[in-house]
Formats: C-alpha cells, sequence, structure tokens
C-alpha cells in the first residue's frame, strides 16, 4: 500500500480489517477444536490430543485476549467519538455495547472450558458446540457494527499508521 493510500484509509475501513484479522483467527481456533474433537482418544495421530489441546488453549488466549482489547478500544474511543458527533445512533451504538458485554462472557466461558479440557476425559463435542455459539454470536455482531458505524468513522479521520 502506497502512503497516499495508507492516508486515505479511514478508521472505519480499519475497524472492517480488524475484524477480518479476528473472524481469520476465530476459524483456526474453530479448525483446532475441529482437530481435537476427531483425535480425542483416537489412537496414533500426527500430534498427541494433549499437545493439540495445550495449542488451543495458547490459541483461544490470545483471540479472546485481542477480541478482548479491540472491544475495550471501541467502547472506550471510537463510540463515544461517534456519540458525540452522531447523537442520532446513541441506540445503536448502546446495542453494540450491550452486544460487547454478551460476547465478553462467552469468551470468558470458552476460556474456562478450553483451560478445564482433559484429552480422554472431557467431551470435546461440548466445547466446540461452544465455540460455534460464539463464532455465531460475533459473526452477527461484527456485520451489524459494519452496516451500522463503518462508513460514519471514516468520516472521522484516517485509520492509524501501522508499523
Amino acid at each position: 500500500m502506497s502512503d497516499a493510500q495508507e492516508r486515505a484509509r479511514g478508521l472505519g475501513d480499519f475497524l472492517v480489517e480488524s475484524h477480518d484479522w479476528l473472524r481469520t483467527e476465530l476459524a483456526h481456533l474453530r479448525d483446532q477444536m475441529d482437530e481435537l474433537v476427531e483425535n480425542d482418544g483416537a489412537g496414533p495421530v500426527h500430534r498427541l490430543p494433549g499437545d493439540l489441546a495445550q495449542q488451543l488453549r495458547q490459541h483461544c488466549l490470545d483471540f479472546c485476549g485481542a477480541l478482548e482489547e479491540h472491544h475495550t478500544g471501541e467502547d472506550r474511543g471510537a463510540f463515544p467519538m461517534l456519540a458525540s458527533r452522531y447523537p442520532e445512533i446513541e441506540p445503536e451504538l448502546t446495542r453494540l455495547g450491550e452486544e460487547h458485554k454478551v460476547v465478553a462472557e462467552l469468551h470468558k466461558k470458552i476460556a474456562r472450558l478450553v483451560q478445564d479440557y482433559v484429552p480422554g476425559q472431557t467431551d470435546p463435542t461440548r466445547l466446540r458446540a461452544e465455540l460455534e455459539r460464539l463464532a455465531g454470536d460475533l459473526e452477527a455482531h461484527f456485520e451489524y457494527e459494519e452496516k451500522t458505524v463503518v462508513d460514519l468513522l471514516n468520516t472521522l479521520g484516517p485509520a492509524p499508521s501501522i508499523p
């Protein structure tokens, strides 16, 4: 991307890029979960179930941390800026803030399930079901947020530069 293109990229575009990165990470997490479910107690595999569980734990921690940081930034920065400039979208911003709380509770629950997972003893299908629920809720949240605030964010200024 050229310097001119970088400067023209708005805050809303940056939000979509952040969501796309989170979507990619969530897809990787779901793939790891599928592999864990397929290999749980299934005899010799290319990786031991315990290794898969540890890899999943780390990825889950990384993803949940990034998601929490993303939503905190929106709640403390982007949404207050939008509310002051566009008070007519206060109901939508309130809804998005409430959705952030729901998503935070879901990812805490999943993190606990992942931490408590014991290969061969814990049913990984329960963990996968919770992850799928989070993924569905998160995708609906991202879509609503993008539909609601991207164009308005782009009016507020350029996206931060990425080193």
